[in-house]
């Protein structure tokens, strides 16, 4: 599938909003992903994972991606890209989709909390946001992706943590187990998780010492 990029904007320091054109016969689920392949010489074939933020009924499809410059990889490149840049699109596949409407807790680090956007933002048009958190880890505050929109979200407990600087409105401490324990009241519900494999594993066995079942438990990593 083609596609076209009609508009990027910045969201944070390093995380830009990509909107692109929709393909006739492009259907996909809330938390889902596409590989984008950027369509210039020597970029063909170097398709990477990337979520749908858009949602399923809209006449557009969104991305919010992190770049990496000193990776000098895609995501380099998505980020000087201008409208009118074409894209191939193959897919969409992806483990993580919204099990049920009653409550959840979202685990995410970094860029991994883009599964969860389109998921969040469905609750909250459906209005079943009510009993939902969101733990979402960052390096820093200005490296935190959509804040404003998280915290304006009616019934979701956002909970933000910092890992590499002290907070006087942030949890600067590190999302362990022990943290899990004392900002999580009931583990008898599901969890969706999301980041790099590290944290995936490390919430995931953090969650099943807690008492969390292992079917309730969604995981995606490698973001």
């Amino acid at each position: 599938m083609q596609s076209t990029l009609k508009a990027i904007s910045p969201v944070t320091h390093d995380t830009n909003h990509y909107v692109f054109s929709r393909p006739d016969d492009l259907n996909f689920e809330p938390g889902q992903a596409v590989e984008i392949a950027i369509q210039k010489e020597g970029w063909k074939d170097e398709g990477r994972p990337f979520t749908f933020t858009s949602m399923p009924s809209d006449t557009d499809i969104e991305f919010v991606i992190k770049s990496y410059p000193d990776h000098d990889g895609v995501t380099e490149q998505l980020a000087k890209l201008e409208p009118g840049a074409q894209v191939s699109l193959e897919g969409p596949f992806g483990a993580i989709q919204d099990q049920d409407q009653g409550p959840g807790v979202f685990l995410a680090a970094g860029a991994g909390v883009t599964p969860f956007i389109p998921i969040l933002k469905k609750r909250d048009q459906d209005g079943m946001l009510e009993g939902c958190t969101l733990l979402f880890s960052n390096k820093t505050a200005k490296d935190i992706i959509l804040r404003d929109q998280f915290e304006a979200m009616q019934g979701l407990r956002n909970v933000f943590v910092v890992t590499d600087e002290s907070s006087d409105d942030l949890h600067d401490e590190k999302l362990d187990k022990a943290f899990l324990e004392k900002e999580i009241s009931s583990f008898d519900q599901n969890f969706y998780i999301c980041g790099p494999g590290g944290f995936v594993d490390a919430m995931r066995d953090a969650l099943k010492e807690l008492g969390a079942k292992d079917d309730r438990i969604v995981t995606e990593d490698g973001w």
